[in-house]
């Protein structure tokens, strides 16, 4: 989205009566909280499928870290 898009949308919020106001922040909020669920739900495929390639190192901190000064 552009800038100027994004300058227009804030610029019509603000002519919005008090409760349309509300009404339109608590979808926004909402439409947020569910594109923060999707992403996480994207990242946990990620590491599944990174899981089962064997491409993720698992440990202990202190095994972790003995693995980075080897590398």
């Amino acid at each position: 989205m552009s800038g100027a898009t994004i300058t227009k949308l804030i610029e019509e919020f603000n002519l919005l009566p008090l409760d349309d106001k509300e009404f339109a922040a608590e979808i926004i909020k909402k439409q947020l909280i569910e594109a923060k669920r999707d992403a996480i739900a994207k990242r946990v495929k990620e590491v599944q499928a990174n899981l089962k390639k064997g491409i993720v190192k698992r440990g202990t901190v202190k095994e972790l870290y003995k693995d980075l000064e080897s590398d």
